[in-house]
């Protein structure tokens, strides 16, 4: 008897390791539930991209309603795929499986509740709040009137500071209309994220960096103490400079800077006033690319191409023919676009690959093709994956990458693409704070912008902030961070947010916070892998395929493992931190401490 129950004991302990037929049968579903998404993703997707690229190029009634559509039940099919993904999450299956189900799951930026009247409701908001900042146009009394690109103009270029407020007034008008339309659309995303799990928008959106949303949050504000001291020191010097330019009563020796005379219309971006910061004698020696660009008669096409020389030299493959017959390089004449530049993958499968850019012959659009073709590269690179595993290994992935190149814009690089000769690079080099100061008032200056942006946002998504002081409580975060201010009251008539492209946009902005960080980050590793020897900023990866395959390796792993196994692939480390930004810009650091020993620097 002992011998049958012994032999019983063994069959049953055995037969409770296999799996059941109900896990069987649910691991089956799952493999054909992710199975089914690849399959749409591929056959819908191009169709779905197509006819957002045609809502963008071509504002009109008929593109609107036609996204608006597409844009309702697409939202609903991802959100019934969400809610599908979470009923695997007690089931055992692969690494690769499960990392699926949670991108599927945290891949929504506004989600609607699984209702189809609340999904249409957003999406026509949406796609509204869009048209109306990309057709956003300001008129006045005498008639004229004036869109984004015209005020821009004004704003990058005139020394004039009455001039310069009535063009950043005129712009800011834009937002009025779109206060009522953003908060309700923000009261229809909080029920869809809570729907999805979430305690809401700001929930969702920082919870999908692979580690605990408070955790990843104390993870920036580390970071940005780390990096605080270089911007304050910029911020005084550049304050002093513009005293002595416009005197005491347009910019005070102290307090915050006016946002309007900071050369661009959302002051993320100094670089357009160098030439009133930096007046050193030695800046004869520095390298005017705009002129370049005019002397040696450029198109916007062929702008591009030294773009894409950048990256065959390091080793990507050539751009396809369609890249070049569809991609949008010149604002049209005859039409309505929206002109923010941005990279599309619209169809992986057959690399049909595009940027949409009004490109302008100047230098800082000649940083911005190389930074969007950063964006169509990793395309290239990541497009041989599951769909579901195309993209960066985190937001700040793809803006780092396209950023990466712009560091390597040196005078020697400059030399190489026969921009400048030899000599002209030697002299240039000669004046290393020249250079710095350039690329901090742009590298430097955007990194509490993209801090404050989402944060001021997030407010919002958790009712900290609401409709009675939306207004001011952007003003307030814009002092607190980048020490920046308006020269009148705003009151909360205005919604200034919306005149920036990625409030009504929807688009997330921490990640140009990450990108920045990261970019130095990636450099520093890289001009360390080919065995640079030199100050950093001089360093330039153009030409080296051991820097090349670095970046190809790690773009190839798209969003397939944690940002933190990409980031080590190319980095060695697994943290992020501000010291390399630091080692970037340390001859300026201690530049600017020196030209800043009599002044009075911070603000209330």
């Amino acid at each position: 008897m002992k011998k049958y129950l012994s032999i019983y004991l063994i069959v049953l302990i055995v037969a409770s390791c296999v799996p059941g037929s109900e896990q069987i049968d649910r691991n089956k579903e799952l493999e054909d539930f992710l199975n089914n998404i690849e399959e749409e993703n591929k056959k819908d997707g191009p169709i779905i991209y197509s006819a957002s690229w045609i809502s963008s190029n071509f504002i009109t009634y008929d593109s609107q309603k036609v996204i608006t559509d597409y844009g309702t039940r697409y939202t609903l099919k991802s959100l019934e795929r969400s809610r599908e993904a979470s009923a695997y999450d007690d089931l055992s299956t692969s690494t690769e499986n499960r990392r699926m189900l949670n991108i599927l799951k945290s891949s929504f930026v506004m989600p609607p509740p699984l209702n189809k009247e609340l999904a249409s409701e957003l999406s026509s908001i949406t796609t509204s709040l869009e048209a109306m900042y990309g057709s956003g146009e300001h008129c006045y009394e005498d008639g004229s009137c004036y869109d984004l690109e015209a005020f821009e103009s004004i704003i990058d270029n005139s020394r004039n500071p009455e001039e310069l407020l009535k063009a950043w007034h005129g712009w800011h008008e834009i937002g009025k209309p779109m206060k009522p339309m953003y908060m309700r659309m923000v009261d229809i995303g909080n029920q869809g994220a809570r729907d999805l799990g979430y305690q809401g928008l700001s929930d969702l959106w920082f919870s999908k960096y692979d580690m605990p949303a408070d955790d990843f949050l104390n993870e920036t504000d580390r970071v940005w103490e780390e990096v605080k001291p270089l911007y304050d020191a910029l911020h005084c010097h550049v304050r002093a400079k513009l005293n002595e330019h416009y005197g005491d009563d347009v910019v005070p020796e102290s307090g915050p800077l006016p946002v309007h005379l900071l050369g661009n219309m959302w002051g993320q971006s100094w670089s357009n006033i160098y030439d009133l910061v930096y007046t050193e004698e030695s800046q004869q020696n520095s390298v005017d690319v705009t002129k370049i660009i005019e002397e040696k008669g450029l198109n916007e096409t062929e702008m591009v191409e030294y773009a894409e020389d950048f990256f065959l030299s390091i080793g990507f493959e050539p751009l396809p023919d369609t890249f070049w017959e569809r991609s949008l390089f010149v604002k049209p004449r005859d039409r309505s676009v929206v002109c923010h530049a941005s990279a599309w993958n619209l169809d992986p499968a057959n690399n049909d690959l595009r940027i949409k850019m009004c490109i302008q012959k100047n230098e800082e659009d000649f940083v911005t093709i190389h930074h969007e073709l950063g964006h169509i590269f990793y395309y290239q690179a990541y497009n041989h994956l599951p769909t579901l595993f195309q993209g960066g290994a985190n937001d700040g992935f793809h803006e780092a990458f396209g950023d990466l190149l712009t560091l390597s814009i040196t005078p020697d690089y400059l030399t190489q693409i026969d921009f400048i000769s030899e000599k002209e690079a030697s002299l240039a080099k000669e004046d290393p704070i020249g250079l710095l100061m350039k690329q901090a008032l742009d590298g430097v200056v955007v990194v509490p912008w993209a801090l404050m942006l989402d944060k001021w946002r997030s407010g919002v998504f958790n009712g900290e902030i609401d409709e009675t002081n939306l207004n001011s409580s952007w003003w307030r975060l814009r002092e607190y961070y980048q020490g920046i201010s308006t020269s009148t009251e705003r009151s909360e008539e205005y919604f200034d947010p919306g005149a920036k492209y990625h409030i009504p946009g929807n688009t997330p902005y921490t990640r140009y916070y990450l990108a920045r960080i990261m970019q130095y980050q990636f450099h520093e590793a890289l001009c360390n892998e080919i065995e640079f020897d030199g100050l950093l900023h001089e360093c330039s990866i153009y030409g080296s395929k051991k820097a090349g395959d670095k970046i190809i390796s790690t773009m190839a792993l798209g969003e397939s493992l944690p940002w933190q196994d990409a980031f080590e692939n190319l980095t060695s480390t697994r943290q992020l931190s501000g010291k390399s930004i630091l080692n970037y810009y340390a001859p300026l650091k201690d530049w600017l401490d020196e030209q800043n020993k009599n002044r009075t620097c911070g603000w209330n």
